[in-house]
């Protein structure tokens, strides 16, 4: 896939999911009203910021590497770069801190359960069509990687085990 392809496309599958995702469904549920205490608020907001610069980030590696996030348009190689280095699924873990920040914001105990629902789901579509996707297509290297960093828990230090690859 051509670079500039593949920047397109990031830039579309980001925007629709965000726009779904991280927009429409969380209006859906508040209404955009806010509740108090304020202090939820000023964290709310810091969560989601927070969440919000590993998936920018993994969507630019992706991009750089000739490809998207999005199966239906894969990198040619693993990309392992990035937030990627400290933990294999950064978009969905961002993903919770900015949908835990947006309850928070919101004051919603339904976004929180969305939250853990959207978690749920992502868990299973890792376990069950990432994994065995990935290991098909990038096999020993993607298995290196695979026992090296964690799914879900960030490491502590930057994998450097293959090389980074953009």
């Amino acid at each position: 896939m051509r670079r500039s392809t593949a920047v397109i496309g990031s830039a579309a599958y980001f925007a629709a999911a965000a726009g779904t995702f991280a927009v429409l469904v969380p209006w859906l549920v508040t209404g955009w009203e806010f509740h108090r205490p304020w202090a939820f608020w000023v964290v709310g907001v810091l969560l989601i910021g927070a969440g919000t610069v590993p998936v920018v980030s993994v969507f630019v590696q992706f991009a750089r590497g000739g490809g998207t996030p999005l199966p239906l348009a894969p990198t040619r190689r693993l990309v392992v770069s990035g937030f990627n280095r400290y933990v294999r699924n950064p978009v969905y873990l961002g993903s919770l801190l900015i949908f835990v920040g947006e309850a928070l914001l919101f004051g919603s105990l339904r976004l929180l359960v969305y939250t853990a629902a959207g978690w749920a789901g992502a868990a299973v579509f890792v376990r069950w069509y990432e994994e065995p996707a990935l290991t098909r297509r990038f096999g020993a290297e993607y298995e290196a990687y695979r026992r090296a960093v964690p799914a879900w828990r960030p490491r502590l230090r930057p994998w450097t085990g293959a090389r980074a690859q953009v």
